[in-house]
């Protein structure tokens, strides 16, 4: 395995705009830390953006997985790129020349993508711990380790996304269709849900379903974290609304992201293994 990850990470650091991609991506995940730092004082009006209490344990750590997530699509074009280099280059027949299996080879990619997604999640959970450290009202260590499991979701997110690009990077082989494809499917499943609703179904059943698509299921992972903070709770019950969604990770859904990893995975060595290189 380390053989696989280590040819995977020279081809990658040997390709200049994935390395410039890499390190972009690496580089906003720790600008999170810059929202510390916005206030606002014009006049009467003075707002402190850390003081509303979005670095505070454990709500840090659902609100910092949830704006990274933001950030995957850096490592998106690295995917699918890596891919379709694969195929411009002659590399992938190259890899079979030496040896290499087709098995082995989406291996690698997939360790890759695994790769990917645990160095994000360490990154995001040490970047979060020093702000959460600096900021947070409560530092209790019960406090700091609850709601961990938002850490989880935002791997299994990652490598659920990251295995559907790959996938998309085999299938097409240019990297442009293959992300034109990643945005139509979006769409897609933003059309798909608006007819159902319309026409079959309410707005919870609408849910339920769409909760089974591949990037509904991947996005229901984490679920918004704004309504959560008390600013936000404040507002709405002067209003008379009264916000008590359901924010927790739960196994159900992580279920179907990791069947959905599984699917992409082997339809990609499927395709491989069915196609003339």
């Amino acid at each position: 395995m380390i053989r696989l990850l280590h040819i995977e990470f020279i081809k990658l650091w040997n390709n200049r705009a994935s390395k410039v991609l890499i390190i972009s991506y690496f580089a906003l995940l720790t600008s999170i830390a810059l929202v510390a730092a916005i206030k606002f004082d014009i006049g009467p009006i003075q707002f402190h953006l850390a003081d509303q209490g979005i670095f505070n344990f454990p709500y840090i750590w659902h609100f910092n997985t949830f704006i990274t997530a933001f950030f995957k699509l850096f490592l998106a074009i690295v995917i699918v790129s890596m891919m379709s280099n694969e195929y411009s280059n002659k590399t992938i027949k190259q890899n079979l020349i030496d040896g290499l299996s087709k098995k082995e080879f989406i291996l690698s990619k997939f360790l890759t993508v695994l790769t990917f997604s645990l160095v994000s999640t360490v990154f995001v959970f040490i970047v979060s711990l020093i702000l959460g450290l600096v900021y947070s009202d409560f530092n209790e260590i019960s406090i700091i380790l609850t709601n961990l499991e938002f850490l989880i979701a935002f791997f299994i997110k990652l490598t659920g996304f990251f295995s559907f690009c790959l996938f998309l990077g085999v299938l097409v082989k240019r990297s442009a269709f293959a992300l034109g494809f990643l945005i139509l499917w979006q769409v897609l499943e933003g059309i798909f849900r608006g007819l159902i609703r319309w026409k079959l179904f309410d707005g919870e059943t609408t849910d339920t379903i769409m909760g089974f698509f591949p990037l509904q299921s991947m996005f229901n992972l984490i679920k918004e974290p704004f309504s959560r903070l008390g600013a936000v709770q404040s507002v709405a019950n002067q209003m008379g609304e009264k916000l008590s969604l359901n924010y927790g990770v739960h196994w159900h859904e992580i279920l179907i992201v990791i069947a959905w990893t599984a699917i992409f995975i082997y339809g990609s060595y499927a395709i491989l293994k069915k196609r003339d290189l």
